[in-house]
């Protein structure tokens, strides 16, 4: 059941707000992101097995909440920039990044 929910998740996503497959130096960018995050993860899990000080814990999530933030921005910029220089729009990478942020 949670395969056709996906799926039908994934349906309804505008593809051209994607990160292109064949950008490959922006995948591996994004790929090596996510992939330091998820250690970051593990290391949070490990923390909390072991008692760690909650100050600690919560600074490494915070950590860890900012590393997904920044790959989902860089997923998105991609159709951002299409988007906005289809429209004359600013393509500077700071601006993409507050506009994305300020969708939380």
């Amino acid at each position: 059941m949670t395969e056709s929910v996906s799926t039908s998740r994934r349906s309804s996503i505008d593809q051209s707000l994607l990160l292109p497959a064949e950008d490959t130096d922006e995948v591996a960018a994004v790929v090596r992101r996510l992939r330091r995050a998820e250690g970051q993860i593990a290391g949070v899990i490990r923390m909390l097995e072991e008692g760690r000080d909650c100050r600690d814990v919560v600074v490494q999530v915070a950590a860890v909440s900012r590393a997904l933030d920044k790959a989902g921005f860089a997923i998105i910029a991609s159709g951002l920039r299409k988007c906005l220089a289809g429209q004359g729009g600013t393509t500077d990478p700071a601006e993409l990044e507050r506009l994305f942020l300020s969708l939380a």
